[in-house]
């Protein structure tokens, strides 16, 4: 039920394993994931102690909404070749603009009920074309916690779009991530696409791989089969993370040394939004007006 005392209001969902928390008005932010296994309850979702939500800068916690793209629009500037036009810089370090615009506003909730809450936020208005009505859903069940984003695009002409879901896994130096996935971009300095990488035997992470704790980990898959999965040994889960088709060019990231790793299921790649060499390789969606796109993601905690 809603709770007043967080910066946000604060809403909370049950379906026993599972407990989430959100913040709606802090760019639809799921705040917190939990889930007890074998009588402990664990974080799912990095959710560190005095963590406050933030529209200012993209919060390190949780799990939010990518809308209308995800990732990077380098130089503030979206260009699919068809439509080329400037967006707000929303990450003045680099000058570009990050991860959309959804985790910038709030959230209305729509529906709310003990095992799920829907979420809506529509642009009307900005100094780019982009207006389009995005949805946001959360359920829980006994066996999973499913989240489904939806957009509708509201602008005048045709635009390119794309989605996606931005979950901050707690992990730690034993934790062992694993993907089958058909290839990768190959990133220049600023993360910034400059070809592909095609792989004839799934890629880097088809068996179990613990992250190089020495070096920052940063891939932009493509072609990803749809199932992945964290071993985390010193609790003794198994997190199992599929997605839709439409989420299969999710991006993996992880500073040195972090206790967390993020994995990121998207329809298009780092820099598609703006970059020749990655909308060459995992493309926007030019949606029409009044079309929609959706994507969902499941995540399931098992012991191991």
């Amino acid at each position: 039920m809603p709770n007043d005392t967080a910066l946000y209001r604060r809403y909370h969902l049950t379906a026993q394993p599972y407990e989430l928390s959100f913040e709606p008005e802090a760019g639809g932010l799921v705040s917190a994931l939990r889930c007890t296994v074998a009588g402990r309850t664990h974080d799912i979702l990095r959710a560190p102690a005095g963590a406050v939500a933030s529209t200012l800068a993209p919060n390190r916690f949780g799990l939010w909404p990518l809308v209308p793209f995800a990732n990077r629009a380098f130089g503030a500037v979206v260009d699919d070749g068809e439509s080329r036009f400037a967006t707000p810089v929303n990450d003045p370090e680099t000058g570009s603009t990050i991860h959309g615009f959804g985790w910038q506003v709030p959230w209305s909730v729509t529906e709310f009920g003990p095992e799920r809450i829907v979420m809506e936020h529509e642009r009307r208005d900005g100094p780019d074309p982009y207006r389009y009505r995005a949805r946001f859903s959360v359920e829980a069940t006994s066996r999973a916690v499913i989240f489904r984003l939806g957009v509708t695009s509201r602008a005048a002409t045709a635009l390119p779009f794309g989605i996606g879901l931005h979950p901050w896994f707690v992990a730690d130096a034993h934790t062992r991530f694993q993907a089958n996935t058909g290839g990768a971009l190959r990133l220049g300095p600023g993360y910034r696409p400059v070809g592909r990488f095609q792989f004839d035997d799934g890629g880097p992470f088809t068996d179990p791989v613990v992250l190089d704790p020495d070096r920052e980990t940063a891939w932009s898959f493509t072609d990803w089969d749809g199932a992945a999965m964290l071993l985390d040994p010193m609790r003794g889960l198994r997190i199992v993370v599929t997605a839709s088709p439409t989420l299969r060019q999710p991006v993996l990231w992880a500073p040195p040394a972090a206790d967390f790793l993020c994995f990121e299921p998207q329809s298009h790649g780092i820099g598609a939004p703006s970059d020749a060499a990655g909308r060459a390789a995992t493309p926007l969606v030019r949606l029409e007006p009044g079309q929609s796109m959706i994507g969902s993601m499941r995540i399931s905690v098992l012991p191991m």
